[in-house]
């Protein structure tokens, strides 16, 4: 396309200049007057100018192809992590939620030599909350994706309810499971679509709808906005309306409670958020979910402090186990970490 692009740019320059040339010599011999030449060269310029934008148009048109090709070969990919449809299995329905369990695994992402995990083992219990924390780097992130098996362990395995997950139905037990991560995707539509989006089967559930707003601590949002559910947030449509990235993080958060899953996955789910509006989220989510799994991943102390369970995590293993108290008293990574944090506020 590149090659095609310049050979157009010098065919145009080309003609451009070989005009030129005729109407000078023909000016120099008599045989164009001034305002002839003046009209040529106006004309000139203008079929240069229709050149260049039809050029321009080409250009962008097949920019644009290029990118629906994209689209079409992404769509058209085989994921590699599906379910083994002959070995699958139901997960037993007992306990619920499903109790997750990492035994002996070890894993490194495709294409590098270096476990993030090494002989890694954890036992989530069902309806525990559980807290992972850590320096960058400790595992965290890669032990969700796992759980969602966006990949596959490289050694060991993980256990639901004591049943290989390779063997468990993929699109089943990803319902099961509501995530966010600190990443998440602000969909320029409706504020109800965007809470309707982590759960499009339920769509109008308001009981359900009117609960996780409150949940997620973006209740007085809501009512500032004009048009209530129905307003468009986001600056990409005509009369949408921005909101802050507090205000985003917390409709993401809406959306993931909506999910109404019994396993709650939250990845840094308050980084923006201020630490007020923070504890008051996490005081809901202590009392309202008191039938699920929740796993927290959290640089901020406050919001893990209150987990049945804290896991801390250093080059893919844990090295320390407890409640909140428990750690502190153990006066060690995890004790130095908060202290170092809570020096801040004082």
């Amino acid at each position: 396309m590149m090659i095609g692009l310049i050979s157009g740019r010098l065919l145009q320059f080309s003609v451009f200049i070989y005009t030129q040339y005729l109407t000078i010599s023909g000016v120099l011999r008599g045989a164009l007057g001034i305002g002839q030449f003046t009209l040529v060269f106006q004309q000139t310029m203008n079929l240069a100018s229709s050149a260049e934008a039809i050029l321009s148009q080409y250009s962008s048109m097949s920019i644009r192809i290029k990118y629906i090709d994209k689209f079409f070969e992404f769509m058209n990919m085989k994921p590699l992590i599906t379910t083994n449809t002959k070995d699958i299995t139901t997960i037993p329905n007992e306990p619920t939620p499903t109790q997750i369990e990492f035994v002996d695994v070890s894993f490194r992402y495709p294409g590098t030599e270096i476990n993030i995990l090494h002989n890694f083992n954890m036992k989530i219990n069902s309806g525990e909350k559980i807290a992972l924390v850590g320096e960058n780097g400790a595992g965290k992130s890669t032990i969700i994706k796992l759980i969602l098996r966006f990949y596959d362990v490289t050694e060991g395995k993980i256990l639901l309810n004591g049943t290989d997950i390779k063997n468990v139905d993929l699109g089943k037990w990803r319902t099961s499971v509501g995530a966010l991560f600190q990443d998440f995707i602000k969909y320029q539509f409706t504020f109800k679509e965007n809470i309707v989006l982590g759960n499009t089967r339920n769509q109008n559930n308001k009981d359900l709808m009117n609960e996780v707003v409150e949940k997620a601590g973006i209740e007085e949002c809501l009512q500032n906005l004009p048009n209530g559910y129905q307003q468009v947030v986001g600056k990409m449509f005509d009369g949408g309306m921005d909101l802050s990235g507090g205000q985003w993080q917390k409709l993401a958060l809406a959306r993931a409670f909506y999910r109404d899953a019994p396993i709650l996955i939250l990845d840094e789910p308050t980084s923006a958020i201020d630490a007020k509006a923070e504890y008051e989220i996490f005081e809901r989510v202590q009392k309202l979910q008191d039938n699920k799994t929740v796993i927290i991943i959290s640089h901020r102390f406050s919001t893990v402090r209150n987990a049945d369970r804290i896991l801390v995590l250093n080059g893919g293993k844990i090295i320390e186990e407890g409640d909140h108290q428990q750690l502190l008293a153990k006066d060690g990574v995890y004790a130095e970490l908060f202290n170092l944090q809570a020096k801040g506020y004082k």
